[in-house]
């Protein structure tokens, strides 16, 4: 499954993790398998889905970029196209301590520093997703930072899937490399205008460097028949900071696995996201933090919103090695309830083999305030209007720690269009 043009030790990668997936095949086995125990990917067997190079890439002009997603002219944008880099589309690829470049061309230039990372912070070892996206991601996008740089601008990747052709397979490839003392914001967004089934299996891997910190948004806007597994790793140094921020919305089968591991003493990470689904929709959450070394804080926070039939998942997990005293670890998942018919699961856990350290979690699920909801109606506000508003409020608080203003007012934009439609569904 190699690419031509490849340097040898990519090809020999790319080798591996076929012969990993062919090995582990798509986890549709439920029974007896925890990370998918609740998430169905029986579909994955039934339909086929093209491979890259297969399907063609659509027309889509810059204009039409800036109404379909996030976007700044000062940003750095990183733009692909129904899977391939756009050069036309993308904006602003360098700048002072930044160096953005194609990443299946720089494994051969700087075989040295990428041999070490790709691929080793998302292993495909016992990751059937991970191995398929090493074996058949085609050019991908590689983010450097230089140390002691502090970028004034986002690096934004954004990947469009555009209409056309159903059964298409994307597999988008980002890694970021920032050094010792720097400070780096990188947004993530996933935008599909396809009415019909996509499959989309992205990798992130993010390797701090001491003292770093990296700011991290993600964003997931898929049709209602599309699958979007999405693989996000990073390992954090001492004193290097990870905080990372997701929405999601819309798939039929969505995921988002992540797992932060903190590998020195002093490194923090925080995970928030918010996720949204309706109709019969279904949202996996798999979100899990190691803790290796003492002084370690972590903080993991996340909110759903679920209409109509829809399930959603929270699977979170801190697991605190031995000698990683005075550790601190928060876990959080609250859930509100729109319909009979959604349901959700969610298993927050502990795993914890050190003393003197201070960890919690909590899960909550439940249904409008109808005091609340009284009391906006008493002051002359249609039931449905309040309704709208408790809910939004509900998810604001999420949405607010999207910072660069851009963003924010996007995703804004968004929920005003989401929360109205759940009211097609009999649920407000």
């Amino acid at each position: 499954m190699a690419r031509e043009g490849a340097s040898g030790w990519l090809t020999e990668l790319r080798q591996a993790a076929w012969a990993e997936f062919e090995k582990l095949g798509f986890p549709t086995t439920r029974r007896g398998n925890e990370l998918w125990k609740y998430t169905d990917l029986r579909r994955l067997e039934k339909d086929a889905f093209a491979q890259p190079g297969v399907a063609r890439a659509g027309s889509l002009t810059s204009e039409a970029v800036r109404e379909i997603a996030p976007w700044s002219d000062d940003w750095h944008n990183v733009v692909t196209v129904d899977g391939r880099f756009s050069g036309e589309l993308s904006r602003n690829l360098s700048g002072s301590g930044l160096s953005i470049s194609n990443l299946a061309e720089s494994a051969t230039t700087e075989q040295s520093k990428l041999e070490p990372v790709l691929a080793q912070l998302a292993k495909i070892d016992g990751n059937a997703f991970a191995a398929l996206n090493t074996a058949l991601f085609e050019s991908g996008a590689l983010i450097q930072v230089e140390q002691n740089t502090e970028l004034e601008q986002p690096v934004h990747i954004l990947h469009v899937i555009t209409s056309g052709a159903s059964n298409r397979a994307f597999f988008p490839r980002a890694l970021v490399l920032t050094g010792p003392n720097s400070r780096a914001t990188v947004i993530e967004s996933y935008v599909n205008l396809s009415e019909q089934p996509q499959l989309t299996v992205p990798v992130l891997e993010i390797a701090p460097g001491e003292g770093a910190t990296v700011r991290h948004f993600r964003v997931q806007l898929e049709n209602e028949q599309s699958i979007h597994i999405g693989t996000t790793r990073t390992e954090q140094p001492a004193n290097a900071v990870f905080i990372s921020t997701s929405f999601a919305t819309g798939p039929a089968i969505g995921r988002n696995d992540v797992h932060t591991n903190l590998a020195a003493e002093g490194a923090e990470t925080t995970l928030h996201g918010l996720y949204i689904t309706n109709g019969s929709s279904h949202q996996d959450n798999e979100i899990s933090t190691t803790h290796e070394k003492p002084h370690g804080t972590s903080h993991q926070y996340y909110k759903g919103i679920l209409a109509g039939k829809s399930r959603a998942v929270f699977s979170g997990k801190v697991l605190v090695q031995p000698g990683a005293m005075k550790t601190l670890a928060e876990q959080k998942d609250l859930n509100l309830l729109l319909s009979r018919g959604a349901e959700i699961d969610t298993k927050p856990s502990l795993e914890i083999y050190a003393d003197d350290v201070k960890c919690a979690h909590g899960a909550t699920a439940g249904h409008v305030d109808e005091g609340m909801l009284f009391y906006l109606m008493s002051r002359g506000i249609g039931r449905e209007a309040a309704a709208i508003m408790l809910v939004s409020g509900f998810a604001s608080e999420i949405v607010e720690e999207f910072e660069p203003r851009p963003l924010k007012e996007f995703l804004y934009r968004k929920l005003e269009q989401i929360v109205p439609k759940l009211d097609s569904e009999g649920i407000l």
